[in-house]
């Protein structure tokens, strides 16, 4: 059994980085050998299993999917960067969005805006039937650096050079991922294995795989959490198992960063995948069930203040149309409103009024010029959890 675990571990490389001779390391392909235990993560399986699959219905019962995907989309992207030691919060990436900035770095700005443009671009091209490849990774990457910070670290190139995590130099590095020459044959294995069905693994099972074996490999010079935490999402949209993007991890590892952390160590350490799994699936039974809780939130927020503006009087067909796009909006200037709209500005601004006197819309704090507003509770609702990192 000893022999068997060994094969888990994977080999160490001595190479040399930054004039320092260091000894990084290669794992072995998937799916891991000795094959997973599932005693233990069966129960788990299928109470994910089954979280997800009440996420994706919930895609069907939503009035418009898309009111409520623009903004956690983009809550996701600003708990993903977060993650990397960005500040922006939500508000400031629907701000910069407005073409309005706020205090915020533009880089971390920039940062998420990006993410949420990779997102986009990955699953566009997954529903043209582009299969999950190399080559799309590569795509999604090139897009997540092509502006601002990182955008001079070889977007869309797998690495040439030797990185590291943790520590002030490859000598004092807390992981060294495998050497640079070996980048590609890793990540053709793992390409192997997206695709492979002899395993019989459950797909849940091979996300929480992939994920791993991504960060473990850290292919691009910059920008592999964003991306492996992404692969997650791809592969469940690739496969069927959710019909639009609503599972996202980034608050959930957020939450627990240190434990994450330590659990990949064990995978490369110990050989762990287990104790991954329990961890991942946990994660994947929480993010599910929160989200659901969430868009119902939403969608009970969205239908009171409907009735709110219908109980007022007789209310403009301009109110209405404005609620509507406050919904997929939450932070807007009137003249943006009146051109998606196609109304005039003074009929928006009359409509924004009327609807901030019945406390559904508040002027944005600040001196935006032009003015803004918000739809706040929609936005407190979203905003639970992307508080900036300190």
């Amino acid at each position: 059994m000893e022999d068997q675990l060994n094969q888990r571990l994977g080999r160490y490389e001595v190479t040399n980085a930054g004039g320092e001779t260091v000894r990084a390391f290669v794992p072995p392909p998937l799916p891991p050998v000795p094959p997973l235990q599932f005693e233990g993560l069966q129960l788990l399986l299928e109470q994910a299993s089954r979280a997800l699959g009440r996420l994706d219905g919930m895609s069907t019962v939503l009035p418009d999917p898309a009111l409520f995907l623009y903004t956690y989309v983009r809550k996701e992207a600003v708990l993903s960067s977060q993650i990397e030691g960005t500040q922006s919060s939500l508000s400031d990436l629907l701000l910069f969005e407005n073409s309005e900035m706020p205090g915020a770095p533009v880089g971390d700005v920039q940062e998420v805006s990006n993410y949420v443009a990779a997102l986009d671009h990955g699953l566009l091209r997954l529903r043209e039937g582009f299969p999950l490849s190399l080559r799309l990774i590569r795509e999604i990457h090139a897009i997540l650096l092509s502006k601002g910070r990182g955008s001079e670290k070889e977007p869309g190139e797998f690495r040439r050079s030797q990185n590291w995590i943790g520590g002030t130099r490859p000598g004092n590095a807390v992981y060294v991922p495998p050497p640079s020459r070996l980048v590609m044959d890793c990540m053709g294995q793992l390409e192997l294995f997206l695709h492979e069905d002899e395993s019989g693994l459950p797909l849940l099972i091979k996300a929480g795989l992939v994920h791993v074996q991504f960060e473990t490999i850290h292919p691009f010079l910059d920008g592999n959490g964003r991306l492996g935490r992404l692969l997650v999402t791809f592969l469940l949209c690739a496969q069927g198992a959710l019909s639009e993007p609503l599972l996202y991890l980034s608050l959930y590892l957020k939450s627990n960063r240190q434990t994450y952390y330590d659990l990949l160590s064990r995978v490369r350490t110990d050989g762990d995948w287990e104790a991954w799994l329990q961890f991942f699936l946990t994660g994947v039974k929480e993010t599910a069930e929160q989200a659901v809780a969430a868009a119902q939130k939403l969608l009970s927020l969205i239908d009171k203040d409907r009735r709110k503006i219908e109980s007022s009087g007789k209310p403009a067909a301009s109110e209405l149309r404005l609620f509507q796009y406050a919904a997929s909006r939450p932070i807007f200037s009137i003249p943006s409103a009146a051109g998606a709209l196609q109304q005039s500005f003074p009929t928006v601004s009359k409509a924004a009024k009327r609807l901030e006197q019945l406390r559904i819309l508040r002027a944005a704090p600040g001196p935006h010029r032009p003015r803004l507003y918000s739809y706040a509770e929609y936005l407190k609702i979203l905003s639970e959890g992307t508080e900036p990192l300190r």
